[in-house]
């Protein structure tokens, strides 16, 4: 059976070692619990342990999830960090507290439309695909700066940080280095970066949001 209380505890305290070993601030590392397809019941033991910031990568499965639990935990900050659909823009708007996945105008477009609308300005971070991976989502690493520029000055959105998944079968603490440079250079402080697997080697570039599935909840039901 699943710890789930004792793994959160595990997580936060290997982001905290490795933020203190390289000179960063622990306390400025988000862990967002990665809840998709997970038994409702272990996310309920993450929420009994005391935790309130989750990451989805579906619209749908989100909301037939999160509005309960939300009754019963008004402080929950829900993520989307899976790929978003334009016409699911408006349940995302009325749903997410941030939005992880922006990666073309379109959808920038099309956000910006539905959070007017919803009078709602939630920060988004700009989806970048680091390892130039033909079938992953996230603007072209070479088109990151102008697009950044646009979804700013053309949609008005809130642009917060960015985000990527590196290359599966690469090291990735290249990729993380080369993502925090493209923040750097825009002005943009928060950097979503790391998952079960190589989340401690993001912290240590400088994420402030690692999204971990696995290593809290167990393998996915």
């Amino acid at each position: 059976m699943t710890d789930v209380s004792a793994n959160l505890a595990n997580v936060q305290e290997k982001i905290k070692k490795r933020a203190l070993k390289w000179g960063q601030d622990p306390d400025k590392v988000k862990l967002i619990a990665v809840s998709k397809q997970q038994p409702l019941e272990r996310v309920e033991a993450a929420l009994q342990a005391g935790h309130r910031v989750f990451g989805e990568n579906r619209v749908q499965e989100a909301q037939s999830k999160w509005p309960d639990f939300r009754s019963q935990y008004p402080d929950i900050e829900l993520h989307l960090i899976g790929p978003l659909q334009s016409n699911k823009s408006a349940q995302a708007v009325a749903l997410f507290d941030v939005i992880q996945t922006v990666d073309r105008p379109k959808i920038a477009k099309t956000l910006a439309e539905e959070m007017r609308k919803a009078d709602r300005q939630i920060p988004v971070y700009i989806q970048v695909n680091i390892g130039g991976e033909p079938q992953k989502a996230g603007v072209a690493i070479e088109d990151a700066d102008a697009f950044i520029e646009q979804c700013r000055k053309e949609y008005g959105l809130q642009v917060e940080g960015l985000m990527c998944i590196p290359p599966l079968e690469e090291q990735p603490a290249p990729f993380f280095a080369l993502l925090s440079k493209i923040a750097k250079r825009n002005g943009l402080e928060k950097l979503s970066m790391g998952m079960s697997g190589d989340y401690e080697y993001a912290v240590q570039f400088g994420a402030t949001s690692v999204r971990v599935g696995s290593a809290i909840f167990g393998e996915r039901g």
